[in-house]
């Protein structure tokens, strides 16, 4: 940490600043508090949070960059909106490479490998029975990050990064329910076990129905 990222008191200013900021209107935004097609109130965050405009709107543009929020011209920032059509048509595509990224995982993993999915596995119980959904959503990333990573495919990678993020935010919102989330959690139970068997037939298929499990779940709650 440099001079300049404190003011006069010794306290963290702009940069540690605007990633917090970042990170509590992007839990808005997951959570549902500022919903799709909502213009983002700057005003009243700056008088929640207790800043300036300026870091809301550095905030702002990580938001945009992440498709979260769209910046209009003259207009500022809206949340995006994301129809079930394209959810529909993206994650058959995100369960084909996740299922894919199984079977290979199950025949390269290492033992650690493993080994460390088991125990982000065991965490992601215990932030269930905690309530704790934002530590809950982090950790189940991870795991489907280690996955991929262990199926040692960089194209794999690549390709699924490029269509995560655009399904980030309904990934989150799918275990919005505690049924859901109570089901999701011990789906990924069943993933680190056919892991463990190196079952890639299995594997690849419990990937797959996860993220169908997923899909189904936001056309049920469109339809609530």
């Amino acid at each position: 940490m440099s001079l300049a990222d404190l003011n006069p008191d010794g306290f963290v200013t702009r940069p540690a600043l605007a990633v917090e900021l970042t990170d509590r209107m992007r839990r808005m935004i997951m959570e549902g508090e500022l919903t799709p097609g909502e213009k983002v109130p700057e005003k009243a965050l700056t008088a929640r949070f207790g800043v300036s405009r300026t870091p809301i709107r550095e905030a702002l543009k990580v938001l945009a960059h992440e498709g979260l929020v769209q910046l209009i011209p003259n207009r500022g920032a809206v949340v995006s909106r994301q129809t079930l059509a394209e959810l529909a048509e993206l994650f058959p595509l995100i369960a084909a490479l996740e299922g894919l990224a199984g079977e290979l995982a199950a025949e390269r993993a290492s033992e650690p490998d493993i080994a460390a999915i088991g125990d982000l596995t065991r965490r992601l119980r215990q932030t269930y029975e905690t309530h704790d959904r934002p530590a809950y959503f982090e950790i189940n990333q991870a795991i489907h990050g280690a996955i991929l990573a262990a199926a040692g495919n960089p194209t794999l990678i690549q390709h699924h990064a490029m269509v995560a993020r655009r399904v980030y935010r309904a990934r989150y919102q799918a275990n919005l329910t505690p049924e859901r989330w109570l089901a999701a959690t011990r789906e990924h139970e069943a993933i680190h076990a056919a892991l463990a068997a190196r079952n890639g037939a299995l594997l690849g298929r419990l990937m797959k129905e996860h993220l169908q499990h997923k899909l189904q779940t936001l056309v049920a709650i469109s339809d609530d």
